[in-house]
């Protein structure tokens, strides 16, 4: 590829502007951008973005597991709403055990400051982590999915229809990049593969205890 001077879509970059807000009065930021998570449904981050489409925008919201950087929980909708926000978050809570608990970090966005949001969470033993308002770098891992989907399904094309690309993310999600996306954070496998490991790690443990 050097030879040839040829360069993956994801080398374009581009920097950020932030600055630094109050944190949340009612939520602290439990992560401190510290993105790092030792073990599965420890540790969320969620946030909503917009595709554009000749129908108008297309919003997705999406839930993502910090320990194997998969995307657990997603959804699209016509506008960016708190229900938008709890279709993806009842995706996710789906991978929860009885009694589990788990932090959930979000920007300070209406929809993640909302009854219903603070009400889902409460039901599901989710314990909330809001970001300073207006700093993106607190939720970067989201911010660098949105990036990624961004650059590598969504550059230079505008879907038709919001169904069209609402399948496309799908298959861009479940078909691509949670079961075959390499990723460096996680020694260049996939997150699906980076979860079937530990998974698998586990079970040893636990016959080698026996």
């Amino acid at each position: 590829m050097s030879i040839a001077k040829l360069y993956g879509v994801g080398t374009y970059k581009r920097k950020p502007y932030s600055k630094a807000g109050p944190a949340h009065k009612a939520y602290p930021n439990h992560l401190q951008q510290c993105f790092i998570s030792e073990s599965p449904n420890d540790t969320w981050v969620s946030d909503i973005t917009y595709i554009r489409t000749h129908e108008g925008w297309i919003f997705l919201a999406t839930v993502i597991d910090l320990f194997s950087r998969k995307i657990i929980g997603w959804a699209t909708g016509h506008r960016q709403t708190t229900p938008l926000i709890i279709k993806a978050l009842t995706m996710a809570t789906k991978r929860l055990t009885k009694d589990a608990k788990v932090i959930l970090h979000s920007d300070q966005g209406s929809q993640y400051a909302s009854y219903d949001y603070k009400k889902f969470a409460k039901e599901h033993n989710i314990i909330l982590s809001m970001s300073r308002r207006g700093n993106c770098y607190d939720n970067a891992v989201a911010e660098s999915f949105f990036k990624t989907i961004k650059k590598e399904l969504v550059k230079k094309q505008i879907f038709l229809t919001r169904k069209i690309a609402s399948s496309k993310i799908f298959e861009y999600i479940e078909m691509f990049y949670n079961p075959k996306r390499r990723h460096s954070y996680l020694g260049h496998i996939s997150p699906n593969e980076f979860e079937k490991r530990y998974n698998q790690k586990v079970k040893n443990n636990m016959l080698l205890t026996d």
